[in-house]
């Protein structure tokens, strides 16, 4: 299976549909989901999609927040479920890195599931206490179907 990661915009609609083909999808609260989605897709610094390179399908997306100095936010990463152990997901970690500066100048975080902790271990990531949280947004667990 051979894939091809670009840089791309994505609807709302498309997401969300990818979604329900992740394990990402419970990472969202309920509240205002669908015009949430809508502002994630169309603001992030940097949109990626890995496709299948017969198919087109969309198997792997990741949105990073950056200010392409020093800082990288990776929002989103996720692999539909079919397609998971492949690499898509190195791939598109490495991409977005390159993307937003490379190693030698960027400062990568993100907010992951405990399930990918292994994964993230892999790619080099380690946990940190050195980030502060504010969080006063009502909150209710969905899963995307």
């Amino acid at each position: 299976m051979t894939f091809v990661i670009g840089e791309e915009r994505i609807t709302a609609e498309d997401y969300i549909e990818f979604l329900k083909k992740t394990d990402l999808g419970s990472q969202y609260p309920k509240e205002r989901f669908h015009e949430r989605i809508s502002k994630l897709v169309n603001n992030v610094s940097i949109s990626l999609v890995a496709r299948d390179s017969d198919t087109n399908e969309i198997i792997g997306v990741c949105f990073g927040i950056t200010d392409f100095a020093y800082w990288l936010f990776m929002t989103d990463l996720g692999v539909i479920r079919t397609h998971k152990h492949l690499g898509v997901g190195r791939a598109l970690i490495k991409k977005l890195h390159q993307i937003a500066g490379g190693k030698r100048d960027i400062i990568m975080y993100a907010c992951i599931n405990e399930s990918a902790l292994g994964f993230y271990e892999k790619m080099g990531m380690v946990k940190t206490d050195d980030v502060m949280c504010l969080n006063e947004i009502d909150w209710t667990d969905f899963e995307v179907k």
